[in-house]
């Protein structure tokens, strides 16, 4: 006996506070077969599910909603599924659960119906099982080592939580739909890819037979909200006084390399001075994979391309500061230094381009000289190490050292000039310098930082955009900071 529920259609009450009945909706075509295309109300008195459900119970032991997806999978028309928005698409997917359950006598519940058709709509339109967790501001990080082991970093800490994937294929799809949304392509003749997401958030990819226990996918989110020094001093990642005077760099035009580890909020850092750039000025960035979010008007972003599947067409780094160059930029921001680009950079820094910036992997300011020396050596252009040496204090005047802490917080650990070089030795004068004390009771990290009054060798500069006195008010902040500190616990 056909129960009453699935006989009706779409309907519209009347609106009784203005008396006028609401419009009649159509319905909308999400599912079909070979003769024709059929409606919520046709799907549900079609006859065929119930049997589909009891066919599928009597060879395939899965679950319920398992069972469920698969029907609704199968039933389900792309091509309408394309023309409605995300909350349309939703809600009609619900509707349809909620219809196929029913006929089929699954005992599932409201939450349960409306959870799968979240998944489903995840599955056609969006990450999958990753959806939920890009809508998670809390998470800064995602990783998923195969279908079966995910884990994030909250807070600085990384937690594995209970986030599957179906099998390698259904990850493998996922992995597969984020390079093509960048036009790029990962398969097992190319197995590892750099792309992005909408929101800018970076993603790695890397296949089986390169990775032995399935694709594994590394996201690096980014905040939603611009980021500022106000929200980074506010995370205990540098003090005021620190971010003043590197917002005195910015303004002041130096050149300015941030150094760090991985994940150590070299990026972040970046995006926080670059709000200090005046809009005036043009700016062209230079990455790997697009993901530094500045703000400027006249702004110009290049990305490489990796070659294609015939082995051409790809665009370096080196490639793309070298065209930078000739786009007649105020400031050129490299996003990160890797190798040969190192000699374009420090051209770049060295020849009218003040207030340039990159970041650079490296555990100490000390050794951001040494990889930018060595990667400078792999451009074969066949200089000396002195003549290296002397380009670099000529190009750069600030290095700024990230370090991710034990306590999960990324700070801020060196403020260095390079103030000149004597008998071949880059000097450094540390304005700030992070000192270590101890730990508090709750786990944190407790630290001062010291801070040098030595006159800097680019106060001629300061001088020209008339930021002496901010300058040295900034560091008399700093001093008093220091001397009045006292350790918490």
């Amino acid at each position: 006996m056909q129960n009453p529920k699935f006989g009706r259609r779409l309907v519209s009450t009347p609106d009784s506070s203005i008396g006028v009945p609401l419009p009649v909706p159509q319905p909308v075509s999400l599912v079909g077969n070979a003769s024709k295309r059929t409606t919520f109300s046709d799907l549900a008195t079609s006859g065929s599910i119930a049997a589909t459900l009891a066919n599928t119970t009597n060879t395939v032991k899965i679950d319920e909603i398992s069972k469920l997806r698969l029907i609704c999978l199968e039933r389900m028309d792309a091509t309408a599924v394309a023309k409605l928005s995300p909350d349309r698409l939703l809600d009609q997917i619900e509707r349809l659960v909620s219809d196929l359950a029913t006929e089929g006598h699954l005992q599932i519940n409201r939450q349960e119906q409306h959870q799968l058709a979240t998944e489903l709509v995840d599955d056609m339109i969006g990450l999958g099982p990753l959806q939920p967790l890009l809508r998670d501001d809390s998470i800064n990080d995602i990783m998923v080592n195969g279908p079966d082991h995910t884990f994030v970093e909250r807070g600085g800490k990384l937690v594995e939580i209970p986030v599957h994937f179906r099998d390698w294929a259904h990850l493998t799809a996922v992995c597969q739909r984020i390079a093509a949304s960048v036009g790029r392509r990962v398969d097992e003749s190319s197995p590892m890819v750099d792309a992005r997401l909408k929101d800018g958030s970076r993603v790695n990819i890397i296949l089986p037979p390169l990775s032995i226990k399935g694709p594994a996918l590394s996201i690096r989110k980014f905040s939603k909200k611009p980021m500022d020094f106000s929200r980074l001093v506010s995370y205990g990642s540098l003090t005021e006084p620190i971010a003043r005077i590197l917002e005195i760099c910015a303004h002041g035009r130096l050149n300015i390399i941030v150094s760090g580890g991985t994940g150590s909020g070299k990026t972040t850092m970046m995006n926080a001075m670059s709000r200090f750039i005046d809009p005036t000025e043009r700016i062209i960035t230079v990455e790997d994979v697009a993901e530094l979010q500045l703000q400027q008007p006249d702004l110009v972003q290049l990305e490489t391309r990796p070659p294609n599947i015939e082995g051409a067409g790809q665009v370096t780094v080196r490639d793309l500061v070298r065209n930078a160059l000739r786009m007649r930029p105020d400031r050129i921001v490299v996003g990160e230094v890797r190798g040969a680009e190192a000699f374009d950079m420090l051209q770049a820094m060295n020849t009218g381009h003040d207030g340039s910036m990159s970041t650079i992997h490296a555990n100490t300011t000390r050794d951001a000289l040494a990889r930018i020396e060595n990667m400078v050596e792999m451009s074969n252009m066949g200089l000396s190490s002195q003549t290296i040496r002397a380009q670099i204090v000529g190009a750069v005047n600030i290095i700024v050292q990230l370090e991710r802490h034990r306590d999960g917080v990324r700070r801020v650990v060196q403020v260095t000039e390079i103030s000149g070089i004597e008998g071949g030795t880059i000097l450094l004068n540390d304005i700030f310098k992070f000192k270590l004390l101890g730990r508090s009771d709750s786990g944190k990290i407790l630290g001062r930082y010291e801070v040098s009054r030595i006159r800097p060798a680019f106060y001629e500069k300061l001088e020209y955009f008339d930021l002496i006195t901010s300058w040295g008010e900034a560091l008399d902040m700093a001093a008093i900071e220091f001397n009045a500190f006292k350790p918490a616990v």
